[in-house]
């Protein structure tokens, strides 16, 4: 899990992946934050409890600000599957953030936005969505205690239109696992990226399927300026994955002709032996005998 989070991070803290994530997902694709109105947040927030200092760390956390003046602060917890304790672990980054400005004794006060970003493509978010549904709350308390809802968007449940009002390559993973919902596979559209590496390692990490990012790490510094978009990706795991297997198949088949001719040789039919070495048709039929292969 840990290694699917750093993959996330890395391509959502670009500003023009996150600004774009926000605009499609809060504002239907209108582009209303910018890039360049984005400064980085330190994710990690700290708080003291039984005697000791305690650290929460959101995924990835960035401010919005106008000028000098910080409009909000935007952060997204990625998740794979539901998680029953959201409600309380969004209300505690949220409040954390809200503390930080506490005690900085700030004169305006900002909002804090959260966005829980769901990628699991086989069933959709089960787990509660506000905090009165995860309290067991005693009926006389219930009108008692505050509700919390937190923003859940299930990218692999998105329809095609808005997929594609992304414009970074974010488009690319969440078409990616809407295919993969809906088909079994992914059948790529002809879109150049921009962080080909970090798209694809986060393909990798989520799915499980190390090719995306191996057949990146393998390219030379040249071909690896070539792959820009996700048809020629796929072109490139193919015919890797075509050559692996010839590469199998030729090791499979020398390893199968030395265990015919061990057999031979401790039987002692050594003509066999040449004979098999030179004819392919009796060659099988000896495998067969003896059952290789």
């Amino acid at each position: 899990m840990a290694q699917k989070d750093a993959s996330q991070k890395i391509l959502e803290s670009y500003n023009d992946v996150f600004s774009d994530i926000v605009n499609v997902l809060l504002f239907k694709g209108r582009k209303v934050l910018s890039e360049e109105e984005l400064e980085d947040q330190a994710p990690r927030a700290y708080y003291k409890a039984d005697g000791k200092i305690h650290e929460i760390e959101r995924d990835v956390a960035k401010r919005w600000k106008n000028g000098n003046i910080r409009v909000a602060c935007i952060g997204f917890e990625n998740q794979t599957a539901s998680d029953p304790d959201m409600p309380l672990r969004v209300i505690g980054y949220d409040g954390a953030e809200y503390r930080a400005q506490l005690l900085n004794k700030q004169a305006v006060h900002y909002p804090v936005v959260t966005l829980v970003l769901y990628f699991g493509h086989k069933q959709r978010w089960s787990g509660p969505q506000t905090l009165k549904e995860r309290l067991d709350i005693p009926k006389e308390l219930d009108k008692y205690v505050n509700d919390y809802q937190i923003h859940v968007f299930e990218i692999a449940f998105m329809n095609k239109k808005e997929v594609n009002l992304f414009q970074s390559d974010f488009r690319v993973v969440a078409d990616f696992f809407v295919q993969k919902r809906k088909n079994g596979n992914y059948k790529p559209k002809p879109q150049d990226l921009k962080h080909v590496q970090e798209t694809l390692q986060l393909l990798s990490v989520m799915t499980n399927d190390h090719r995306f990012e191996d057949v990146y790490n393998e390219a030379s510094d040249a071909q690896k300026g070539e792959m820009r978009n996700m048809c020629e990706i796929l072109d490139k795991i193919e015919n890797r994955g075509i050559e692996k297997g010839k590469a199998e198949g030729i090791a499979e088949g020398k390893n199968q002709m030395a265990d015919l001719m061990k057999i031979l040789l401790t039987e002692s039919r050594i003509e066999d032996a040449k004979r098999a070495a030179e004819d392919p048709v009796y060659c099988d039929e000896l495998m067969k005998q003896y059952g290789i292969g």
